[in-house]
């Protein structure tokens, strides 16, 4: 299905493809591309036929960031209007960042600003060697504010200082060195790489998924504590008894594959 500048799809495995489409604008980020992304990642959230997300591009770049008009308009807004205006963006993030489900961004260009931080998001992110990064707010007397946690995240803080500060173009391998992205490719492969990592989600179970996910957050930033070793056991022990790592367990045992692979 297509709206607007989202072009979305679900194949019979349950792999959902959402690619940007606004090649003529570098796929550039502007309100009502947010709400179109923020409502079409949801509706794939409830839908539990689909088992991965892979988020592409069209054209050139991947996401240059803001849509300048966008921009231009937003110099004339009220600190009120450009509250409303920034939550649209924050929300969209978080939807994306705490989708259930495994995420893939597949990078075939210039990726910047706003469009940097929709790959920090992303659970695996794989770029082609001609992709290129950078965090630029800074040399417009601006900052990556909504962007920043998920950058931090991904990154560190250490890199996050010179690359936030400087706004310097990142080249595909400095981004893998950094975290930034997991994998480069050469460019005519990265389609046939995203499809291996495809592959190679779709060998496990639905159900493991949705909870690794939550036990990666769950995990993330904490000391290890009476309280997480209590919770980190109640979780494991829910989920042994779970039908589906019953039956990923007697697949294994009993040398074949489970339902779902």
């Amino acid at each position: 299905m297509s709206e607007g500048h989202v072009f979305v799809t679900v194949d019979a495995k349950g792999v959902a493809t959402v690619t940007l489409n606004r090649p003529e604008k570098h796929n550039a980020i502007d309100d009502a591309l947010l709400a179109t992304l923020t409502r079409e990642l949801r509706s794939l959230g409830d839908n539990k036929d689909v088992r991965v997300v892979v988020l592409t591009a069209r054209g050139k770049s991947f996401c240059a960031g803001a849509d300048l008009q966008w921009m231009k308009k937003t110099t004339m807004f009220s600190e009120e209007e450009n509250l409303r205006d920034a939550s649209a963006l924050s929300d969209f993030l978080y939807t994306l960042d705490s989708f259930p489900r495994p995420t893939i961004a597949l990078i075939q260009g210039p990726a910047y600003a706003g469009g940097v931080g929709l790959i920090c998001c992303c659970d695996i992110a794989i770029a082609a060697r001609s992709a290129s990064f950078s965090i630029t707010e800074v040399r417009l007397g601006l900052i990556p504010s909504v962007i920043s946690p998920f950058i931090v995240k991904a990154i560190g803080e250490s890199c996050s200082r010179r690359y936030i500060l400087t706004g310097e173009l990142i080249s595909s391998d400095e981004a893998k060195h950094i975290g930034l992205v997991h994998e480069v490719v050469p460019d005519e492969e990265l389609e046939a790489r995203g499809e291996t990592f495809v592959k190679m989600l779709l060998q496990g179970g639905p159900n493991a998924h949705l909870e690794a996910k939550a036990l990666i957050k769950a995990v993330n930033g904490r000391g290890l504590d009476s309280t997480l070793l209590a919770d980190l056991t109640k979780r494991i022990a829910r989920v042994r008894v779970s039908d589906e790592a019953q039956e990923g367990m007697n697949a294994f045992f009993e040398k074949r594959k489970p339902h779902w692979a």
